[in-house]
């Protein structure tokens, strides 16, 4: 059947909008090498040197021709063996030009800038879509679908998949574009990014990006989120791959970062932070002119969203667009000022060529602050808040610059800007005022943008002040409906404190005080009935650790990742700790690179002894954070009172336990820990021991309304949904008997895994497809809410389903990419082991006659004593799956050349097929008859060639004897007769096409009436017969 809406459909219609986008469109045949318009040298040439060349002489009309020889001389040669180097080292060229000396007519050496695009005039540049484009390399052939060109260099390259295939989709043409790059790389030297599509999805990623990190492009403007009723490709052709995007996209949001270790990954703006960087560059540049007030304002993306990212590529972009500013990076804490430092430092690029063009710097002191601000431009400066202060004894803060381009960048900007008002101290000291004043005095001419992952509140006006209205928001909701973020789930898990009637607490208190000034017996007396030493108290920390302990072991068979506990105090976090590791001996280590669970917290060396091991210097919170971002580190679990709790992302982070009260920002940016995306991590869970909610009700007012629908969503939601997807797999099963997963003796064990995998198999593929999907969602559900007592009840169970599910899938193969499941050689191996013992366990496509060694497959394959061995084989269903196939063969070699038998033997297939689906009869009954069955089919051919007939011959016999009545009134010899005769009369007769012609039919029907007529064929018969012989005569015409 024609497909409705096929890939090359999508190829055709991907071009129109390109074509609508001012693109030229050409077919790769044509530019190749042997084409009608041949632009390549040969297949492995992915350089359209014609159009380069003349894009170069064209955007650089004053450099002499040898300077633009030169340059593309450059950007043609491959300089390292690595791809990503390679592409690098040409993004480099592209953004900033190439330099080239050459020697003009009286030897003089000249130095020219080339450059290869005209970004300021997209329609300058020469943008071409070619569709199946043959890349070569050595033996290996590609075709992508769509590589869009720009000056003659390939920029993005395009791979579609069809919308209407079920079996393929977004991920295999990933899996396609990978393929590419390993096996023709050079198609990839100049590549700004690739997309995967099938039409209805659509992703954008890097050359380095993992599946889990290609994005949706979800706006055509920037202003508006695209309706559904526009195709998501569409939506991506028309607002990402336009002219003047993705020349601005090539220049300003492509960045390389250096990981270490010589990892290098490219990174590729998603469309928020695209559209959210130029609203703030606009906004800053209208607000540092000569007019402007200085409020460029603020940027609302939230945790997780890849805010800090955001940050580098705006100042990226100012650098450009305002002509080398000073940028003042500003946080409020030493490891945010660290970590923020970090990302700037790893995107800085290679020799002021990358995006930022410079190294950033870090102010040390207030006094390092002064000297990095004396210069007269340029400068990416990292500095805390704190250093904004007056000297010793001072209340005003001098000017540090006057400059108007200067750049104030806030992270977390709504807790740094307090403070305008002056404030006198109780004792008659100096006048003090905040550091928003202080910032402000000190850099008076200045421009402030503030970036935040929390809302701004509404009775916040100090940040209004400074920075002005939002410039961009991008909440909770829409990240993780882009997969940017998972949603985050709550728990409350609270302990509750009694007091034990044996105790007279006020005679024990005035005990242990007893000689102590009143004035230190009331500090003493506050100081204990607060909530830290309740929270802090013996019993409350044994049960706190008990139950932290089971919690997170269940949660690591649910889901593997990490945890986060957040304790109230370091006094409760270090005896919160000593007794985890009581119970939990193995989880502690001396050496801050082993152990299971560890510390993080700040002190000094007057702390008592107790925290002192757990203290240490910078460098052994470097290597906790360090071990603690490895997915494949010991460190699983660590217990932090204010450190790691902004700033810290660790995506395979999944669950938090908070015992100490927050509220507002700090809690909202805390939580936002565990929603970072990691492979299939369903959502990030939220363990409240101290009582939150109401705080996180109250912090979520400031938020937009579907983010408070969103965030903190009761494990309640997880658990109904789990109690759903269970009941949809008891539907499916309730036939079935599979208690034996709960024996303790293993061979019980497997027999109900064994038998539910069979009984599975048995179902309807609808059904097989649901019991599947249910219980991928089940796991998933299960996964949030493992630690509440209905998920535990179902532990076993859903461990059991899981099992079942992996079975199933082994055996029907789902499609991966191209469609066709990919085996191992390991399998390829075991499954031919498994035929040959009679233990196949698959219903894939195994060509059984292949593997057992016959060449032409006939009848004869269903031997007796072949047919008994199936019959013995233990797994019924597998016996039915084999015969089935086998069956289904011979009839479809029958229907080739013998319509009436085939007809017969089809319905009689089908009927007992189909009686074991619906379990109407036993699985033995219908081995019984399908053996029948072969053993009829044997006995047709062989009753055949008893009669002295060819196989044409018997097909038309076959076609008049198969009403008993006309077999009874003419017998065997007068059929036999008619067959031969007609057979002779319709070979004679019969054209090519004539049974496509109304005319032949006719005649065709006159001729076989007639022979029935001579040998006296029952009237009342005739009509069925001359419908079958005809029926058989177009089956002998289609084997002519």
């Amino acid at each position: 059947m024609q497909s409705f809406f096929n890939e090359d459909d999508l190829e055709q219609l991907s071009l129109e909008w390109f074509k609508e986008l001012g693109y030229e469109v050409r077919h790769g045949n044509d530019i190749s090498h042997i084409g009608v318009a041949s632009e390549r040298d040969n297949y492995e040439d992915v350089i359209l040197d014609q159009r380069l060349g003349a894009a170069l002489r064209k955007i650089n009309p004053d450099v002499a021709d040898e300077a633009i020889k030169q340059a593309i001389h450059l950007i043609s040669i491959e300089q390292f063996p690595s791809l990503i180097e390679n592409n690098r080292t040409f993004h480099e060229y592209m953004t900033n030009g190439i330099e080239v000396e050459h020697y003009n007519q009286d030897g003089e050496t000249l130095v020219n800038l080339v450059n290869i695009f005209d970004f300021k005039h997209p329609e300058n540049n020469d943008f071409l879509a070619v569709k199946q484009l043959v890349v070569e390399k050595g033996s290996i052939q590609k075709i992508p679908d769509i590589v869009l060109f720009v000056n003659g260099l390939a920029l993005v390259v395009i791979e579609l998949k069809n919308a209407t295939n079920e079996s393929v989709g977004i991920y295999q043409g990933f899996n396609q574009l990978q393929t590419y790059k390993s096996k023709v790389p050079q198609l990839f030297n100049h590549n700004a990014f690739v997309v995967t599509s099938d039409g209805l999805n659509t992703k954008v990623g890097s050359l380095t990006a993992d599946y889990d990190r290609f994005m949706h492009w979800r706006t055509n403007d920037g202003e508006t989120e695209a309706t559904l009723s526009i195709p998501s490709l569409e939506v991506l052709i028309s607002g990402m791959l336009n002219k003047h995007v993705l020349l601005d996209m090539l220049k300003n949001f492509i960045l390389f970062q250096d990981k270490g270790d010589g990892k290098v990954a490219k990174i590729v703006a998603a469309y928020h932070q695209y559209y959210a960087v130029n609203k703030a560059v606009e906004s800053t540049l209208k607000a540092s002119s000569d007019k402007g007030d200085g409020k460029a304002g603020v940027i609302w993306h939230t945790q997780g969203s890849g805010k800090s990212l955001t940050m580098v590529f705006f100042s990226g972009k100012l650098i450009q667009e305002m002509n080398n500013p000073t940028i003042v990076v500003l946080t409020d804490r030493n490891d945010l000022d660290n970590q923020l430092f970090g990302t700037f430092s790893d995107s800085k690029g290679r020799h002021g060529k990358g995006l930022l063009r410079q190294s950033p710097k870090q102010a040390e002191s207030t006094k390092d602050l002064i000297d990095l601000l004396t210069v007269e431009s340029g400068g990416i400066i990292f500095t805390t808040m704190q250093k904004f202060a007056p000297e010793e004894g001072g209340a005003y803060m001098r000017t540090l610059s006057d400059r108007k381009n200067i750049v104030v960048m806030a992270d977390e900007a709504h807790r740094t800007q307090y403070g305008f008002s002056a404030k006198i101290g109780t004792e008659g000291e100096d006048i003090k005022y905040g550091y928003a004043k202080y910032l402000r005095d000190a850099l008076p001419n200045a421009s402030f943008v503030g970036f935040t992952g929390t809302p701004v509140a509404s009775t916040d006006k100090n940040t209004e002040k400074v920075f002005g209205d939002y410039i961009d928001i991008y909440d909770m909701t829409q990240s993780v409906k882009d997969g940017s973020t998972v949603k985050i789930y709550y728990e409350s898990r609270i302990i509750p404190l009694n007091m034990p009637d044996d105790v007279k607490i006020d005679d024990a208190y005035a005990d242990i005080t007893e000689g102590q000034e009143d004035n230190v017996k009331d500090r003493l007396k506050s100081k204990w009935s607060r909530v830290e030493a309740l929270a802090g108290s013996e019993p409350r920390i044994e049960t706190l650790a008990k139950d932290i302990i089971e919690h997170f072991e269940t949660r690591q068979k649910a889901i593997e990742g990490k945890g986060m506990i957040v304790a109230m105090s370091r006094r409760i976090a270090v005896e919160l700790y000593d007794e985890i590791i009581r119970q939990k001996p193995e989880w502690h280590s001396d050496d801050d690179n082993k152990g299971v669970i560890k510390v993080v917290m700040t002190g000094q060396s007057s702390d008592p002894e107790n925290f002192q091991r757990h203290i240490g210097p910078k460098q052994r919170r470097v290597t906790l954070e360090k071990r603690m971002k490895d997915e494949n580190d010991e460190l699983k679990l660590v217990i932090v009172r204010d450190m790691w709790l902004t700033g810290f992302d660790v995506p395979s982070l999944h669950t938090m336990y908070i015992d100490k009260p927050m509220q507002g920002h700090n809690l909202m940016q805390a939580i936002a820990r565990v929603n970072r995306v990691f492979r299939d991590k369903p959502g990030g869970l939220i363990v409240d021991y101290i009582g939150i909610a109401d705080s996180l009700k109250e912090a979520l007012k400031e938020y937009t309304a579907d983010d408070r629908d969103q965030t903190g969503i009761d494990t309640e939601v997880a658990i109904e949904l789990m109690l759903t997807k269970y009941d949809i797999l008891q539907d499916l099963l309730y036939e079935h008997d599979y208690a034996g997963y709960e024996s303790e003796d293993r061979s019980e064990r497997y027999a109900a895994f064994n038998n539910t995998v069979n009984y599975v198999l048995a179902l309807e593929d609808s059904d097989k497809k649901l019991f599947i999907n249910t219980v991928t969602e089940l796991s998933k559900a299960y996964a949030l809410c493992a630690t509440e007592a209905e998920a535990q009840e179902l532990n076993r169970e859903i461990a059991f389903f899981k099992s079942v599910k992996s079975g199933v899938l082994k055996l029907i193969a789902p499609p991966g990419p191209g469609g066709k499941r990919t085996k191992t050689s390991a399998e390829i191996e075991a499954e031919l082991n498994q035929l040959v013992s009679k233990s196949v366990v698959t219903d894939e496509v195994v060509d059984i006659y292949k593997t057992l060694g016959l060449e032409n497959p006939d009848i004869s394959i269903l031997s007796d004593k072949f047919l008994e061995d199936v019959q013995a084989l233990p797994q019924k269903n597998v016996a039915v799956a084999l015969l089935d196939r086998l069956l289904k063969g011979k009839v479809k070699s029958l229907m080739r050349t013998n319509a009436t038998q085939s007809k017969k033997f089809s319905e009689m297939l089908d009927k007992a097929v189909n009686q074991y689906n619906k379990r109407s009869i036993e699985t033995s009954k219908v081995i019984e008859e399908l053996i029948e069955l072969a053993k009829n089919i044997d006995k047709a051919k062989a009753e055949g060639e008893a009669l002295g007939l060819n196989a044409d011959e018997i097909a038309f016999y076959d076609a008049l004897a198969s009403h008993d009545t006309a077999k009874d009134v003419l017998g065997d010899e007068k059929l036999r007769a008619i067959a031969h005769e007609l057979t002779k009369a319709i070979k004679e007769n019969m054209s090519v096409d004539w049974h496509k012609r109304e005319s032949a039919q006719a005649k065709m029907r006159v001729t076989v009436r007639r022979l029935l007529k001579k040998y006296g064929y029952p009237p009342d018969l005739q009509k069925i017969a001359v419908d079958n012989v005809v029926e058989q005569a177009e089956l002998m015409a289609n084997n002519i």
